[in-house]
């Protein structure tokens, strides 16, 4: 069984595909659950890449959440390999004592969580509801048994001047790019003024196509992240007078546009969370309750923490052996198809099996 999982993590991270383009791989993952005698639902909450696959008829039924897709230009950099593997080791493991445990297994293929948030419509359209936890493990440079994602707003920045010649006729262009300059410089010194717990930061994909053209548009993707969805909501704004102001100072017109609905900060449940240790332990896999996650990640974000407002989460990471690389590096990438890899995907699987039979055990003395 271990090699039909790395084959699965091995066939997903040589395919990279991005947030809603992940055709290939959920084929994947619905295939083996198929063979495995799941009854899987492909195209659920209208999203064509999620699925939902379910085995037992128990009246308690356990989410396993896959994640497949990659970024874009790095591949799989945050391991999501990985993830959607161990998963469905777990879900293959909890087969066999499914109808001991009175246990219906539900495994949950969420596409786009780098951007995008295919949780959130799958939440809207009932596919965690009647679930006693939702668990998964995301690969790291280090173990943890505590996630710490925060709230995070994804969004979109376009702004419209006038092109023209920049040496002959520069009097009659209103530059696009400076509009960008004008809002990044007020972002900046905003930073002075804003709490640890608040990130901001983005890319200008488009600015111009020559020197000697003034650039009629330019656009650009940023995130802002806070410790909560309120905190969010205050700096979101403050945020978005910085970019207004470009378009002021220039005389360009402008546009903002949230391209996902916003993902919540993440609620450890530490019940799942101390049993997880303890088993984590027994596998060569030193955790402690009383860290944050791996150096870093405090600072992600996932679609996941809008699961755990609703359901009982588990969100761990398993150490891949990555250092120096870490997340979303070119080096993590490499990292996520070694044997540490592989490793975490034999412990993840065997590790989410056992907390599920441990927590559902103790809920039933």
């Amino acid at each position: 069984m271990l090699d039909d999982l790395l084959a699965v993590s091995h066939t997903l991270h040589a395919r990279p595909e991005t947030a809603w383009n992940e055709h290939e791989s959920a084929a994947v993952l619905t295939g083996r659950l198929e063979a495995w005698g799941f009854e899987v639902a492909l195209g659920v909450a209208g999203l064509p890449t999620a699925f939902v696959a379910e085995h037992g008829t128990g009246s308690r039924t356990i989410g396993l959440v896959a994640e497949y897709d990659a970024l874009p230009g790095l591949g799989h950099a945050c391991g999501h390999n990985v993830i959607a593997a161990a998963a469905l080791g777990a879900a293959h493991a909890l087969q066999a004592v499914a109808d001991e445990l009175d246990l219906r297994i539900r495994v949950l293929g969420t596409p786009a969580e780098e951007g995008g948030g295919g949780k959130i419509p799958m939440l809207g359209a009932g596919c965690f509801d009647g679930l006693e936890a939702a668990l998964m493990i995301h690969p790291g440079p280090a173990d943890a048994v505590l996630a710490r994602p925060r709230a995070v707003a994804h969004f979109d920045v376009e702004y419209q001047g006038t092109a023209s010649h920049a040496g002959a006729y520069p009097h009659l262009g209103v530059n696009a790019a400076d509009a960008f300059t004008v809002a990044q410089v007020a972002i900046g010194l905003l930073r002075q003024q804003l709490p640890d717990s608040l990130r901001i930061h983005g890319i200008v994909q488009e600015a111009g196509t020559a020197p000697n053209a003034i650039p009629g548009s330019a656009r650009g993707s940023w995130y802002v992240r806070a410790d909560s969805l309120d905190e969010l909501d205050l700096a979101f704004e403050r945020v978005r007078r910085c970019f207004e102001a470009g378009a002021i100072a220039t005389g360009c017109s402008w546009e903002l546009r949230e391209t996902s609905p916003r993902y919540a900060e993440f609620h450890n449940d530490l019940e799942l969370a101390e049993t997880f240790t303890r088993l984590a332990a027994a596998q060569g896999r030193d955790m402690d309750l009383a860290e944050d996650g791996p150096r870093g990640m405090a600072t992600a974000s996932t679609d996941m923490g809008n699961v755990s407002q609703r359901v009982r989460a588990l969100h761990p990471y398993l150490c891949i052996d990555s250092l120096p690389a870490v997340n979303h590096q070119p080096g993590f990438a490499d990292a996520a198809a070694t044997p540490a890899a592989d490793q975490a995907v034999r412990d993840g699987a065997v590790l989410l099996a056992q907390t599920v039979v441990e927590a559902l055990a103790d809920q039933a003395r």
